[in-house]
């Protein structure tokens, strides 16, 4: 695809709605050819798109009345927002589709929302509001709403901060991940250096975090499957993260990894949350996936769990290759049997990297979709409420990933999703965020991508942990 424009700053924006209508070999096949012009006055846009399909060419143009702004980058966001709304509804007259999400191409739908409610708007109007200036379907605003009004562990506070730590390994490779994550059996000689790595950097970070005064609110340890690492590694790691928080998670994702000994380990380190992930209950679809395990093994790893008292979370995936709605409906029902604290229900996403998209698996968009409102509808029923959700590119029919909960809804996933603090992230592939809750910005540090780099230049990370938190 090819576009042609003066706003060159508009590009990326004008591709992504694109893509949401020709995803995937869509794209490639049509190739359209777009020029986009756009003349501005004041708060009054003009604009032109010459679109150039493989046997077909379309003008859209027209005019359209942007939000007042009060500075360079609110005028830049509203003009993004009128060519992203303005495109979309030509795309979807021309195309006979609508999209669940509109216009919205963002990763967050709840930002525009916060955006507006801070400046004025009535929490009773978050669904007219997200239909009318983005096109929103009428369920996704509701979801969008009900999420909001569940997110009421959100504290803005500069000196609250949440801890990441990662754990890049798994037994094996799923075939959906792309993920920069290694198996187990294939990095075993360097895990010792990479954990005295990871602690070097947690001790820094603990030094940092006294010398600012800073207060921890939760930790989380993810990965990959940190429970893939024997009881004595995670003790050592556990031993280093002695905080007195609201809120302490660990994923243990596969139930092959887990044991009592384990759970031993979680429980007497202060862990009050862990997460045990079928990604779905039928068997042919987990070998299919290139999961080492079967359904029975997640219920006998939850009945293994249960007696500790964790808050415990379990994620499903909508649209896995080869699962047919029954199936899904299985995997719901069977889920609401065990009665978790959290659920959460992600759509299939087909990133660069994965095996799914190297082998040119079909997505089968109208089936993800009846999964979606299936376990949306099942949950709410079962007395389950959303409190986080996101969207990523290239997902089945450009849907989302939400999180339920019963009673306790998992702090560190609202304050990262909404970035609404901090988050101090350690060990290969984490990405640390400092919010400026005062200047509405955020400033984000990587560190190295793979385990081998990070413990070669683990001072290096922490030096620019350093750096980003010197004022």
């Amino acid at each position: 695809m090819k576009i042609n424009s003066e706003a060159d700053w508009l590009s990326q924006d004008i591709f992504d709605v694109f893509h949401m209508f020709l995803q995937g070999s869509k794209l490639d096949e049509e190739k359209p050819f777009v020029n986009f012009v756009m003349q501005q006055n004041g708060t009054e846009l003009f604009m032109k798109f010459t679109v150039e399909f493989d046997e077909d060419t379309r003008v859209f143009e027209g005019f359209y009345q942007i939000e007042k702004y009060s500075n360079n980058l609110q005028e830049k966001r509203y003009i993004k927002r009128a060519v992203k709304k303005f495109l979309y509804e030509n795309l979807s007259a021309y195309y006979g589709v609508k999209l669940p999400w509109g216009s919205l191409t963002g990763i967050r739908p709840t930002r525009v929302v916060y955006e507006r409610l801070e400046n004025g708007l009535d929490k009773c109007f978050i669904k007219e509001m997200l239909m009318k200036d983005f096109c929103v379907r009428e369920d996704k605003a509701k979801l969008v709403d009900r999420t909001i009004k569940n997110q009421t562990s959100i504290i803005k506070n500069e000196k609250l901060i949440d801890l990441y730590v990662n754990i890049p390994f798994c037994p094996t490779k799923c075939s959906y991940c792309s993920f920069i994550s290694s198996e187990y059996c294939k990095v075993e000689k360097i895990i010792p250096d990479y954990i005295n790595a990871l602690i070097k950097e947690i001790r820094a970070v603990k030094k940092m975090i006294k010398d600012k005064l800073y207060i921890v609110r939760s930790i989380y340890i993810g990965g990959g499957t940190p429970s893939v690492l024997e009881p004595q590694d995670l003790q050592k790691i556990l031993a280093e993260l002695y905080f007195d928080v609201s809120e302490f998670t660990v994923e243990c994702g596969r139930p092959d990894t887990i044991t009592k000994e384990k759970l031993d380990v979680l429980k007497r380190f202060g862990v009050t949350r862990i997460s045990i992930n079928p990604q779905t209950f039928i068997d042919a679809t987990l070998k299919r996936i290139g999961r080492n395990h079967k359904a029975k093994d997640v219920i006998e790893a939850y009945k293994l769990a249960i007696p500790y008292d964790f808050s415990i979370n379990m994620d499903l995936i909508a649209g896995l290759p080869g699962e047919s709605l029954r199936g899904f409906k299985k995997t719901i029902q069977t889920v609401l049997e065990l009665y978790p604290d959290n659920i959460t229900i992600h759509t299939l996403a087909l990133k660069r990297g994965s095996e799914l998209v190297e082998s040119n698996a079909q997505n089968e968009n109208e089936v993800t979709e009846k999964m979606i409102d299936f376990g949306e509808n099942t949950l709410l029923e079962n007395g389950y409420k959303p409190y986080y959700l996101y969207k990523l590119k290239n997902q089945n029919a450009g849907l989302e990933n939400v999180g339920y909960f019963r009673d306790k809804p998992c702090i560190f996933n609202i304050d990262s999703m909404e970035e609404t603090s901090s988050i101090i992230a350690m060990g290969a592939g984490a990405i640390t965020k400092r919010v400026f809750l005062s200047e509405n910005r955020i400033e984000r540090q990587a560190n190295c991508k793979f385990a081998k780099e990070y413990i070669e230049r683990v001072d290096e990370m922490i030096q620019k942990k350093m750096d980003l938190f010197s004022d």
